[in-house]
């Protein structure tokens, strides 16, 4: 080596400004350079189920049976739910203002007033999901009665538990011409009824029914 060639130690590289090259002797492996670790391999393998919405799962539960439709109620259930509460109102409406109005005065009344509305427009909105909720399917063995809105219900009703099924129609119902089947078991707990049938259809419902629970306790 000459005297005016210059010679660089690598363990001295950090001597040396930033972003010089580095110097090494002949026959010297070349240092590793550093960048970035690579991505690590995607595993190998059948991939995991993909998530499913809650909201889905529990809709599930409600569903009809395979290859069959829930059968729908009269929409007449919805008017004999309105007019119900028209008719619970009205006379609230009236006694609570009048209080009201004696005891606080006329914003008191206005104030009653205001709150009666409000309730009849909510009760009138939930009459028809109501009326839309309810549901019924018969299958070979069993009767499937499905109701509600804000809380789901699902009630399987064995034809051979029915004890007898008969069928209601207040003073309201009979001017709407509908009628309430409700079926009766060894168990309250299984009990069901299927509001707002038009009254030719729930007695065929009721004939049909009982002759299906008569034929399964005849088979038990």
């Amino acid at each position: 080596m000459n005297a005016g060639d210059q010679y660089t130690n690598p363990g001295e590289a950090h001597d040396m400004p930033p972003g010089s090259p580095s110097i090494l002797p002949p026959g010297a492996p070349p240092l590793p350079q550093r960048g970035p670790l690579p991505p690590p391999p995607a595993p190998s393998g059948p991939s995991g189920p993909s998530p499913v919405p809650i909201g889905g799962r529990a809709e599930q539960a409600f569903d009809p049976p395979s290859g069959m439709a829930w059968a729908r109620v009269s929409p007449r259930l919805t008017w004999h739910r309105r007019i119900a509460v028209l008719l619970w109102a009205l006379p609230i409406t009236v006694i609570g203002a009048f209080v009201l109005s004696r005891t606080i005065g006329l914003p008191g009344g206005l104030i009653w007033l205001a709150v009666v509305l409000v309730a009849c427009a909510m009760s009138w909105i939930v009459a028809e999901l109501s009326y839309r909720s309810w549901g019924f399917a018969e299958r070979a063995d069993d009767l499937l009665v499905t109701h509600g809105f804000f809380v789901r219900h699902l009630v399987v009703v064995p034809y051979g538990r029915m004890q007898y099924v008969d069928v209601t129609a207040g003073l309201l119902e009979q001017w709407l011409g509908v009628a309430t089947v409700r079926l009766h078991t060894a168990a309250a707990a299984t009990d069901a009824r299927i509001p707002g049938l038009p009254a030719r259809d729930a007695a065929i419902l009721r004939d049909r029914l009982a002759q299906k629970g008569e034929a399964r306790s005849i088979g038990l």
